[in-house]
């Protein structure tokens, strides 16, 4: 009798509230998503659409049913292509979810040798465009670039976003705690609702930021202002010391990482 009421409250009760469990969890993730992304307009025209044919349906309107029963493969083409960057930006964020992830470990950034070189390139109003990449490789946007494959220091930084060299005007990207290029060239963002004030480089951050999982660091050459893009979102104007620890959290470095780093004003 003891195992009937067993199986009975496992089938009746468990299995049901982890069922609900799991499917609010899949519509809060999968909301979070679409909040990150512009899919939003591509669930409204769905709805709209599906709201459409139920009031067909119901008030028995043959002719618009004949319609949209014949435009409706034709929809789901034209959603896919029309949508399709939102589409890739969608499932290239679930396959960033920490659900997928494998490792823990943090990577070795010399966050120390970052700050200081955008301390000082801030303080001398030296644009820069700075990627950490996380979960995501950008392969694409490191064969943009010019192959370094250098050691990470502030010596370097400085030297590419200096006014005189070839590659100040790209993007340098670390990965694996290493310089792998500079020069790169970032996508743009899509967004229509980025201050006019921004320029490219800051349009660029967040474009990158749109698409992967990558943090961006920017240096604003018109007011040295600091700014970071992640998650499709652009946190502007930020101290040093917010930088760094956003920096440390985002790339999840682990305070024996950076337990010895500390900021250092430079000056001219």
């Amino acid at each position: 009798m003891n195992w009937l009421l067993n199986v009975w409250f496992l089938r009746d009760l468990v299995l049901p509230a982890l069922d609900i469990i799991i499917l609010a969890f899949i519509i809060y993730k999968g909301y979070q998503i679409l909040v990150q992304t512009r899919a939003v307009q591509l669930v409204k025209g769905a709805l709209f659409v599906a709201l459409t044919y139920v009031v067909a349906f119901f008030l028995n309107l043959r002719t618009l049913l004949w319609i949209l029963n014949m435009l409706a493969p034709s929809l789901v083409i034209g959603i896919a292509i029309i949508f399709q960057p939102e589409l890739r930006k969608i499932f290239t964020r679930i396959g960033q979810g920490r659900l997928l992830e494998f490792s823990s470990g943090s990577k070795p950034y010399q966050l120390d040798a970052v700050i200081k070189a955008a301390e000082a390139l801030s303080y001398r109003r030296r644009g820069a465009l700075i990627v950490f990449t996380r979960n995501v490789g950008q392969k694409n946007i490191i064969d943009s670039g010019t192959r370094i494959d250098g050691e990470l220091t502030s010596e370097l930084l400085l030297t590419v976003f200096a006014y005189d060299t070839a590659l100040h005007d790209g993007a340098v990207v670390i990965e694996d705690g290493k310089v792998a290029a500079a020069g790169c060239f970032l996508p743009l963002s899509e967004q229509l609702d980025v201050r006019r004030s921004f320029g490219t480089r800051h349009r660029a951050a967040l474009g990158l930021a749109e698409e992967s999982d990558a943090v961006v660091l920017v240096v604003s050459e018109e007011t040295g202002a600091l700014s970071l893009a992640y998650e499709a979102n652009l946190y502007y104007d930020m101290t040093i010391e917010e930088v760094r620890r956003k920096l440390i959290q985002l790339l999840r470095l682990t305070d024996a990482a950076v337990a010895d780093q500390e900021v250092v004003a430079f000056e001219d």
